[in-house]
């Protein structure tokens, strides 16, 4: 679960508190576990929701001054990132903003619905989208430069 906490929170002290309050949580609600689906899924979902009650405390889920840093960037070729493992994409996730890096890894790596994840982050379907879109902007553009380089 370590893994976890580190995308969304990003910094390892952090995380390290969260995976902390996350087991705890999870011993905690054992009991509630009926054994419907998997025990990992049902682990994660708790791990997740950690994560964002951490980041909420923070505020750092506020993704206005976020938008403004990417405004006019412009996607390029979907086929990027061929030449790129898997620990170098986790490090460009790392270094999206917050907003932008929450949304991706819900979206994208945990499985939510845009709807799911507005209701989460109490923040509408289209913004979820519309952050989906930048990071990938964003992750797009950084795996060019490194292509490149």
């Amino acid at each position: 679960m370590f893994p976890l906490c580190m995308r969304y929170i990003g910094e390892r002290e952090a995380a390290e508190d969260v995976l902390q309050d996350g087991f705890i949580t999870l011993f905690t609600r054992l009991k509630d576990f009926k054994g419907e689906g998997s025990f990992e899924g049902w682990a994660r979902k708790i791990f997740v929701t950690t994560a964002l009650m951490e980041l909420r405390k923070k505020d750092a889920l506020k993704m206005s001054e976020e938008l403004e840093t990417v405004r006019g960037m412009k996607a390029d070729l979907p086929s990027q990132g061929q030449n790129i493992g898997y620990k170098e994409l986790m490090k460009l996730v790392m270094e999206l903003p917050t907003g932008f890096r929450t949304v991706f890894n819900m979206y994208a790596v945990e499985g939510y619905s845009h709807k799911e994840i507005g209701e989460i982050l109490g923040i509408s379907e289209s913004t979820s989208r519309t952050q989906l879109s930048r990071a990938r902007t964003m992750l797009q553009n950084k795996i060019k430069e490194i292509e490149n380089v």
